[in-house]
């Protein structure tokens, strides 16, 4: 069935700390229309405000917003799961008469909302368990090499670092007995709705950098670190735990424990979310999004 001529959705991507946010919110102020839905896969969490420059109260008063608080940090949020709420939070707009405008950075989930995904096995949480006791001793770098053993495919593009998707990718080859690569066919799913995509790409990397140190610095001014000390407080967390592993909780656990010192864990933070940032623009590039300066025309037009 193709997309209902009205229902028009837009989506303003971008690498973390390029602006997409300040952006959205001047858009809407001009466009009252606009409810924001979050693309960002750590701004789901409840209490993780200060390390995901969540929305403030003030600003999700003035414009409402979507899929923000929506698991606790013990949760296992999940590209499917967003999809799920996604869909309904942006039909939930469309009942409102108004325009859905989706905000941030977590192309993993933008992905699974404009493509779909494909049938994989579900988690199996003995698999898992054993993989991150191998990744204890062994180190995420050594299991991304297993991963490029039995899967090249995937390994080339998955950091040796990013211990969330090697998790998975291995437990799929070891649950099917077949790479991941091989089992995520790309086949487009049907939106009953257009959906539009618009990309803030910085020009100047050095300065994308300076923003993310500057972003991190005021982050710790504000209470990162005490964030975290609470969250750990009131929830049975572990560094295995998805929320624990976006970048900037997941050095400060690791601070918080004792791994590293707190200089230690500023330089990992901020090295992190250059490296996140870098991955973003590269699949941001290959997504051919229309140029961000172009959205507002596109929302005048409706």
């Amino acid at each position: 069935m193709p997309p209902a001529a009205d229902r028009r959705a837009f989506a303003l991507l971008g690498p973390t700390a390029s602006g997409k946010s300040r952006l959205a919110m001047e858009l809407a102020g001009r466009h009252s229309e606009i409810e924001i839905v979050s693309v960002d896969s750590a701004q789901v969490y409840r209490g993780m405000d200060i390390g995901t420059a969540k929305p403030s109260a003030a600003e999700r008063a003035a414009v409402a917003h979507h899929l923000i608080d929506v698991a606790e940090p013990t949760d296992r949020y999940s590209a499917g799961r967003f999809r799920a709420d996604a869909l309904h939070a942006i039909e939930g707009v469309f009942e409102r008469k108004k325009t859905p405008l989706l905000v941030g950075g977590t192309m993993l989930y933008y992905r699974a909302l404009a493509s779909g995904l494909d049938a994989l096995p579900a988690a199996d949480p003995a698999i898992r368990q054993s993989i991150n006791e191998e990744a204890r001793a062994r180190g995420w770098p050594a299991l991304h090499a297993e991963l490029k053993r039995v899967d090249p495919q995937a390994a080339a593009r998955i950091m040796p670092n990013d211990a969330q998707r090697i998790q998975r990718a291995l437990e799929v080859f070891r649950l099917a007995d077949k790479p991941i690569s091989a089992m995520q066919t790309g086949k487009a799913s049907v939106l009953d709705f257009t959906l539009k995509a618009f990309a803030l790409l910085p020009q100047d990397r050095t300065k994308l950098h300076q923003r993310i140190t500057e972003r991190f610095d005021r982050m710790l001014k504000e209470g990162l670190v005490e964030e975290v000390r609470e969250l750990g407080r009131k929830h049975a967390l572990d560094a295995d735990l998805p929320s624990m592993r976006c970048v900037g909780y997941r050095d400060v656990w690791g601070f918080l424990n004792g791994n590293f010192s707190a200089e230690e864990m500023r330089g990992r933070a901020v090295a992190a979310t250059r490296q996140l940032a870098k991955r973003q623009l590269t699949w941001l590039r290959t997504l051919r999004a229309e140029p961000a300066e172009r959205l507002a025309a596109a929302l005048r037009a409706g």
